[in-house]
């Protein structure tokens, strides 16, 4: 039987075609070697792992103190240098220290559900900046549509009226994390970034700074850029549906997928209120920010009181009604 994929030099478990270390026993691929159209590796030195979650980092060399800049922990171990994944560009960093604890504050006053005394009481824990890993993505889309919408032709009995067609588009710029230690949803609502912005690596003293490393490989993120670009295609969809649109189904080829690694610059906080760490992020250009906060449940709880209060006075005047 003929291999149709290779296989470790190292530990000769199989590779993938776009995997450039064995999954196995983390050697690097031959397959990244010798192909320049593929992302580069470069020799990654003061590397730690967090105890605490699981990150890997490029730490700053000139720093006295570790401690995690993702939870905070203190428990990180170092690793000997390394081949690893090598971003193409780099964005630097536009907010400042003073503008990121501004966005918290700003953030935390904000929310109905949140404590009163929140922006008030809330302590900064720590604060980091940080080149966190993104992959971005570019392609061409083919789109096949389906749907029905609600502007029916003279004479039909149907309230809906089935339509379908085709779509062309392109799309730059799709960016899906490659972090290990933000979740896709705080990665997303970080974004967007303008890559426009974005310089070389060379341009950057990433010796000086923290950096996560890439953690997701590429062909993990693939599927979240194709239903990324499912997910804008069904909204660019829509257009050619006249008034309300329902049960819209898209089958959307791509071509020309193409992908870069780059590193984006992200504020990482943590905050204390009341004895409980919370985490927060600050987009390092643009200032977007997002977070974790604590619920006031005793605003819950009389929210509910009401809604069921409001249910037992509509079930009393129903059977009054009756009666």
């Amino acid at each position: 039987m003929t291999e149709t994929l290779p296989r470790c030099a190292t530990c000769r478990a199989l590779l993938d075609e776009e995997d450039l270390f064995c999954g196995t026993c983390g050697a690097e691929s031959p397959l990244g070697q010798h192909d320049a159209a593929r992302p580069v590796t470069t020799t990654s030195t003061h590397n730690f792992d967090c105890e605490g979650c699981g990150a890997s980092m490029s730490y700053d060399a000139s720093a006295r103190t570790l401690r995690c800049p993702f939870c905070g922990s203190t428990k990180l171990h170092e690793q000997p240098d390394a081949r690893t994944l090598s971003p193409r560009r780099v964005l630097p960093f536009v907010q400042s220290r003073d503008q990121a604890q501004r966005a918290l504050r700003r953030w935390l006053a904000t929310g109905f559900w949140r404590p009163g005394d929140l922006a008030r009481t809330a302590q900064i824990e720590h604060l980091q900046p940080v080149f966190v890993p993104y992959w971005v993505f570019d392609a061409r889309t083919h789109t096949y549509w389906t749907a029905d919408s609600s502007q029916v032709p003279l004479g039909a009995r149907s309230a809906w009226y089935p339509l379908a067609g085709e779509n062309h588009g392109q799309y730059s710029g799709l960016m899906v994390g490659a972090s290990s230690a933000l979740t896709p949803a705080e990665t997303r609502s970080l974004a967007p970034f303008d890559l426009a912005a974005a310089v070389s690596p060379e341009q950057v003293d990433l010796n000086n700074a923290i950096s996560e490393q890439f953690r997701v490989p590429r062909k993990y993120a693939r599927p979240l850029a194709q239903q990324g670009l499912e997910e804008l295609e069904s909204q660019a969809c829509r257009v050619y549906v006249p008034g309300q649109c329902r049960n819209m189904k898209v089958n959307v080829l791509l071509d020309g997928l193409t992908s870069e690694p780059v590193l984006f610059p992200v504020w990482i906080m943590a905050y204390r209120y009341r004895e409980q760490v919370f985490r927060f992020l600050v987009n390092g250009q643009t200032g977007r920010a997002t977070g974790q906060a604590p619920t006031d449940w005793r605003k819950v709880a009389i929210a509910a009181a009401i809604v069921v209060l409001g249910v037992l006075v509509a079930v009393a005047a129903v059977a009054l009604f009756r009666a």
